[in-house]
Protein backbone atom coordinates (compact mmCIF):
# COMPACT_ATOMS: atom_id res chain seq x y z
CA UNK A 1 0.00 0.00 0.00
CA UNK A 2 1.49 3.60 -0.77
CA UNK A 3 0.70 5.60 2.68
CA UNK A 4 1.29 9.23 3.27
CA UNK A 5 2.38 10.13 6.55
CA UNK A 6 2.30 14.23 7.50
CA UNK A 7 4.64 14.85 10.34
CA UNK A 8 6.35 11.30 9.88
CA UNK A 9 9.16 13.41 11.24
CA UNK A 10 8.10 14.02 14.52
CA UNK A 11 7.59 11.75 17.68
CA UNK A 12 4.59 9.68 16.78
CA UNK A 13 5.03 9.77 13.43
CA UNK A 14 8.36 8.19 13.09
CA UNK A 15 7.02 5.68 15.14
CA UNK A 16 4.27 4.79 12.39
CA UNK A 17 6.54 5.28 9.54
CA UNK A 18 8.56 2.60 10.98
CA UNK A 19 5.76 0.53 11.39
CA UNK A 20 4.05 0.64 8.25
CA UNK A 21 8.01 0.21 6.83
CA UNK A 22 8.42 -3.46 8.83
CA UNK A 23 4.20 -4.16 7.43
CA UNK A 24 6.05 -4.30 3.56
CA UNK A 25 3.92 -0.86 2.76
CA UNK A 26 5.64 2.26 0.82
CA UNK A 27 5.72 5.10 2.82
CA UNK A 28 6.19 8.36 2.10
CA UNK A 29 6.66 11.57 4.94
CA UNK A 30 5.75 15.01 5.00
CA UNK A 31 7.33 17.27 7.52
CA UNK A 32 8.18 20.72 7.93
CA UNK A 33 10.96 20.08 10.16
CA UNK A 34 9.51 22.86 12.67
CA UNK A 35 9.43 20.49 15.09
CA UNK A 36 10.27 17.35 13.61
CA UNK A 37 13.73 15.83 13.43
CA UNK A 38 15.62 14.11 9.94
CA UNK A 39 17.41 11.61 12.39
CA UNK A 40 13.38 10.30 13.21
CA UNK A 41 13.05 9.82 9.38
CA UNK A 42 13.65 6.24 8.50
CA UNK A 43 15.83 6.36 5.17
CA UNK A 44 13.57 3.63 3.20
CA UNK A 45 10.91 6.48 3.36
CA UNK A 46 10.48 8.88 0.72
CA UNK A 47 11.19 12.33 2.73
CA UNK A 48 9.53 15.52 1.41
CA UNK A 49 10.30 18.48 3.36
CA UNK A 50 6.99 20.86 3.17
CA UNK A 51 3.94 22.48 5.35
CA UNK A 52 0.80 20.61 5.05
CA UNK A 53 -0.59 24.26 3.52
CA UNK A 54 1.29 24.33 0.88
CA UNK A 55 -0.59 23.55 -2.82
CA UNK A 56 2.56 20.74 -3.13
CA UNK A 57 1.58 18.63 -0.35
CA UNK A 58 -1.80 18.34 -2.54
CA UNK A 59 0.28 18.20 -5.65
CA UNK A 60 2.33 15.15 -4.21
CA UNK A 61 -0.80 12.95 -3.23
CA UNK A 62 -2.02 12.65 -6.53
CA UNK A 63 1.58 12.56 -8.74
CA UNK A 64 2.51 9.12 -6.31
CA UNK A 65 -0.68 8.02 -6.73
CA UNK A 66 -1.22 8.11 -2.52
CA UNK A 67 -3.74 5.09 -1.08
CA UNK A 68 -3.92 5.87 2.31
CA UNK A 69 -2.89 9.59 4.38
CA UNK A 70 -2.35 9.22 8.02
CA UNK A 71 -2.24 12.59 9.03
CA UNK A 72 -0.22 13.34 12.57
CA UNK A 73 1.09 16.74 11.34
CA UNK A 74 -0.44 19.80 14.07
CA UNK A 75 0.78 22.13 16.31
CA UNK A 76 0.16 20.29 19.51
CA UNK A 77 0.75 22.14 22.19
CA UNK A 78 -2.81 23.02 24.38
CA UNK A 79 -0.61 26.06 26.17
CA UNK A 80 0.75 27.28 22.81
CA UNK A 81 -3.05 27.24 21.58
CA UNK A 82 -4.24 29.05 24.85
CA UNK A 83 -1.51 31.82 24.21
CA UNK A 84 -2.39 31.81 19.87
CA UNK A 85 -5.31 30.50 19.12
CA UNK A 86 -4.91 31.99 15.42
CA UNK A 87 -1.82 29.70 14.96
CA UNK A 88 -3.15 26.66 16.10
CA UNK A 89 -6.35 27.14 13.66
CA UNK A 90 -4.18 27.40 10.66
CA UNK A 91 -1.93 24.39 11.41
CA UNK A 92 -4.66 22.55 12.87
CA UNK A 93 -7.83 23.43 10.67
CA UNK A 94 -6.25 25.13 8.14
CA UNK A 95 -3.79 22.25 7.53
CA UNK A 96 -6.35 19.64 7.53
CA UNK A 97 -8.81 21.20 5.11
CA UNK A 98 -5.61 21.55 1.95
CA UNK A 99 -4.75 17.42 2.90
CA UNK A 100 -8.26 16.66 2.47
CA UNK A 101 -8.15 18.53 -0.90
CA UNK A 102 -5.27 16.22 -1.24
CA UNK A 103 -6.99 13.17 -0.46
CA UNK A 104 -9.96 14.01 -2.44
CA UNK A 105 -8.23 14.64 -5.59
CA UNK A 106 -5.90 11.64 -5.59
CA UNK A 107 -8.81 9.16 -4.72
CA UNK A 108 -7.12 7.98 -1.69
CA UNK A 109 -8.88 4.83 -0.48
CA UNK A 110 -8.58 6.59 3.31
CA UNK A 111 -7.52 9.35 6.00
CA UNK A 112 -5.96 8.60 9.58
CA UNK A 113 -6.19 11.04 11.63
CA UNK A 114 -4.42 11.96 14.68
CA UNK A 115 -7.39 13.50 17.27
CA UNK A 116 -6.82 13.99 20.91
CA UNK A 117 -9.05 11.92 23.47
CA UNK A 118 -7.26 14.13 26.08
CA UNK A 119 -8.86 17.28 24.92
CA UNK A 120 -12.10 16.69 23.05
CA UNK A 121 -14.09 15.74 25.75
CA UNK A 122 -13.06 18.72 28.38
CA UNK A 123 -14.17 18.06 31.84
CA UNK A 124 -14.92 14.44 31.98
CA UNK A 125 -18.82 13.23 33.68
CA UNK A 126 -17.66 9.64 32.86
CA UNK A 127 -14.45 7.91 34.09
CA UNK A 128 -13.35 6.62 31.30
CA UNK A 129 -14.90 8.04 28.80
CA UNK A 130 -16.06 6.50 25.90
CA UNK A 131 -16.73 7.78 21.97
CA UNK A 132 -19.88 8.66 23.15
CA UNK A 133 -19.38 11.20 25.96
CA UNK A 134 -20.15 15.19 25.53
CA UNK A 135 -17.51 16.67 23.54
CA UNK A 136 -16.75 20.07 25.20
CA UNK A 137 -13.07 20.83 24.33
CA UNK A 138 -11.89 23.43 27.08
CA UNK A 139 -8.63 24.58 24.81
CA UNK A 140 -8.28 26.17 21.24
CA UNK A 141 -6.00 23.19 20.16
CA UNK A 142 -9.02 20.78 21.47
CA UNK A 143 -11.78 22.92 19.59
CA UNK A 144 -9.38 22.35 15.93
CA UNK A 145 -8.93 18.65 17.02
CA UNK A 146 -12.67 18.16 17.41
CA UNK A 147 -13.27 20.46 14.39
CA UNK A 148 -11.06 18.29 12.26
CA UNK A 149 -13.68 15.04 13.03
CA UNK A 150 -16.49 17.14 11.93
CA UNK A 151 -14.52 18.33 8.30
CA UNK A 152 -14.00 14.48 7.99
CA UNK A 153 -17.40 13.73 8.44
CA UNK A 154 -18.23 16.08 5.87
CA UNK A 155 -16.10 14.44 3.62
CA UNK A 156 -17.13 10.82 4.43
CA UNK A 157 -20.71 11.95 3.74
CA UNK A 158 -20.35 14.20 0.47
CA UNK A 159 -17.25 12.53 -0.54
CA UNK A 160 -17.17 8.96 0.30
CA UNK A 161 -14.19 9.27 2.07
CA UNK A 162 -13.66 6.16 5.09
CA UNK A 163 -12.16 7.98 7.64
CA UNK A 164 -10.62 6.72 11.18
CA UNK A 165 -10.17 9.62 14.11
CA UNK A 166 -8.22 8.27 16.45
CA UNK A 167 -8.34 9.83 19.70
CA UNK A 168 -5.04 9.34 21.86
CA UNK A 169 -5.05 9.90 25.46
CA UNK A 170 -1.45 11.21 26.40
CA UNK A 171 1.03 9.67 24.49
CA UNK A 172 4.48 8.86 25.59
CA UNK A 173 7.95 6.94 24.79
CA UNK A 174 11.11 7.19 23.19
CA UNK A 175 11.69 10.42 20.52
CA UNK A 176 9.17 12.36 22.67
CA UNK A 177 10.38 16.10 22.71
CA UNK A 178 11.44 17.14 26.00
CA UNK A 179 12.48 20.53 25.10
CA UNK A 180 8.61 21.74 24.76
CA UNK A 181 5.56 22.28 27.16
CA UNK A 182 3.74 18.99 25.94
CA UNK A 183 5.54 15.84 26.74
CA UNK A 184 5.18 15.48 30.63
CA UNK A 185 6.99 12.24 30.91
CA UNK A 186 10.06 13.51 28.45
CA UNK A 187 10.51 16.68 30.39
CA UNK A 188 10.77 14.81 33.60
CA UNK A 189 13.37 12.25 32.51
CA UNK A 190 15.89 14.04 31.42
CA UNK A 191 15.72 17.15 33.86
CA UNK A 192 15.91 14.19 36.52
CA UNK A 193 19.21 12.84 34.17
CA UNK A 194 20.73 15.82 34.30
CA UNK A 195 19.89 16.11 38.13
CA UNK A 196 17.70 18.58 38.16
CA UNK A 197 14.60 19.44 39.87
CA UNK A 198 11.02 18.61 38.12
CA UNK A 199 8.38 21.61 38.53
CA UNK A 200 4.71 20.45 38.92
CA UNK A 201 2.08 22.51 37.62
CA UNK A 202 -0.79 23.00 40.36
CA UNK A 203 -1.04 20.40 42.98
CA UNK A 204 -0.24 17.51 40.99
CA UNK A 205 -3.70 16.00 41.35
CA UNK A 206 -4.57 16.43 38.07
CA UNK A 207 -4.76 12.69 36.24
CA UNK A 208 -3.67 11.63 32.63
CA UNK A 209 -4.33 8.27 30.25
CA UNK A 210 -0.64 7.62 29.72
CA UNK A 211 -0.40 5.24 26.51
CA UNK A 212 2.86 4.00 25.01
CA UNK A 213 3.66 4.75 21.39
CA UNK A 214 4.25 1.22 20.61
CA UNK A 215 0.75 0.66 21.40
CA UNK A 216 -0.44 3.73 19.45
CA UNK A 217 1.81 2.98 16.41
CA UNK A 218 -0.20 -0.99 16.45
CA UNK A 219 -3.66 0.84 16.35
CA UNK A 220 -2.56 2.59 13.62
CA UNK A 221 -1.43 -0.36 11.72
CA UNK A 222 -4.59 -1.88 12.14
CA UNK A 223 -6.56 1.36 10.83
CA UNK A 224 -5.36 0.86 7.38
CA UNK A 225 -8.06 -2.17 7.09
CA UNK A 226 -10.93 -1.27 8.95
CA UNK A 227 -14.38 -1.25 7.34
CA UNK A 228 -15.63 1.83 9.94
CA UNK A 229 -15.55 5.47 9.91
CA UNK A 230 -15.58 7.72 12.65
CA UNK A 231 -13.46 8.43 16.14
CA UNK A 232 -11.82 5.52 18.38
CA UNK A 233 -9.72 6.13 21.61
CA UNK A 234 -6.67 4.80 21.87
CA UNK A 235 -5.79 4.87 26.01
CA UNK A 236 -5.52 2.52 28.76
CA UNK A 237 -8.79 3.35 30.79
CA UNK A 238 -6.32 4.16 34.08
CA UNK A 239 -5.70 7.15 35.58
CA UNK A 240 -2.40 8.99 36.90
CA UNK A 241 -2.13 11.85 38.65
CA UNK A 242 1.56 13.89 38.29
CA UNK A 243 2.29 13.47 41.64
CA UNK A 244 2.61 9.66 41.20
CA UNK A 245 3.93 9.75 37.74
CA UNK A 246 6.56 11.88 39.38
CA UNK A 247 7.45 8.97 41.66
CA UNK A 248 7.35 6.28 39.34
CA UNK A 249 10.24 8.30 37.65
CA UNK A 250 12.16 9.32 40.68
CA UNK A 251 12.14 5.01 41.63
CA UNK A 252 13.29 3.87 38.29
CA UNK A 253 16.51 6.56 37.81
CA UNK A 254 18.58 5.46 40.48
CA UNK A 255 20.07 7.79 42.93
CA UNK A 256 17.13 10.44 41.64
CA UNK A 257 16.16 12.31 44.40
CA UNK A 258 12.74 13.78 45.60
CA UNK A 259 13.11 16.71 44.00
CA UNK A 260 9.48 18.02 42.81
CA UNK A 261 9.02 21.45 42.76
CA UNK A 262 5.71 23.50 42.48
CA UNK A 263 4.13 25.65 40.14
CA UNK A 264 0.80 27.82 39.03
CA UNK A 265 -2.02 25.49 37.75
CA UNK A 266 -1.35 25.97 33.56
CA UNK A 267 -4.78 27.93 31.73
CA UNK A 268 -6.67 25.41 29.46
CA UNK A 269 -5.70 22.15 30.99
CA UNK A 270 -8.25 19.48 32.46
CA UNK A 271 -8.30 18.25 35.82
CA UNK A 272 -9.13 14.42 34.96
CA UNK A 273 -8.76 12.73 31.50
CA UNK A 274 -8.86 8.85 31.17
CA UNK A 275 -10.16 7.02 28.07
CA UNK A 276 -12.24 3.30 27.52
CA UNK A 277 -10.93 1.53 24.54
CA UNK A 278 -13.44 -0.89 24.63
CA UNK A 279 -14.16 0.65 20.82
CA UNK A 280 -10.45 -0.17 19.69
CA UNK A 281 -10.93 -3.71 20.83
CA UNK A 282 -13.86 -4.46 18.51
CA UNK A 283 -12.86 -2.64 15.58
CA UNK A 284 -9.03 -2.70 15.13
CA UNK A 285 -8.49 -5.75 17.52
CA UNK A 286 -6.14 -3.38 19.76
CA UNK A 287 -5.53 -2.93 23.47
CA UNK A 288 -3.16 -1.58 25.30
CA UNK A 289 -0.48 -4.24 26.03
CA UNK A 290 2.43 -1.52 27.67
CA UNK A 291 1.99 -1.69 31.36
CA UNK A 292 3.71 1.98 32.59
CA UNK A 293 6.59 0.88 34.64
CA UNK A 294 7.73 -0.60 31.41
CA UNK A 295 7.20 2.11 29.05
CA UNK A 296 8.90 4.45 31.54
CA UNK A 297 11.73 2.45 31.89
CA UNK A 298 11.86 2.17 27.66
CA UNK A 299 11.92 5.65 27.69
CA UNK A 300 14.14 6.45 30.34
CA UNK A 301 16.95 4.56 28.75
CA UNK A 302 16.14 6.18 25.44
CA UNK A 303 17.17 9.31 27.05
CA UNK A 304 20.05 7.69 29.09
CA UNK A 305 21.66 6.46 25.31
Amino acid sequence: MRVLVTGGAGFIGSHLVETYLAAGHEVWVVDDLSTGKMQNVSPHAHFIQADIRDESVRELMVKERIEVVNHHAAQMDVRRSVADPLFDARVNILGLLNVLEGVRLAQCQRIIFASSGGTVYGEQEVFPATEDHPTRPISPYGVSKRTGEQYLHFYHVEHGLAYVALRYANVYGPRQDPHGEAGVVAIFIQRLLAGQPITINGDGKQTRDYVFVGDVAQANAAALYVDYSGPINIGTAKETDVNILAAHLQRIIPGTPDRSEYGPAKPGEQRRSVLAWDRAARILGWKPTTPLDEGLKRTEAFFRQ
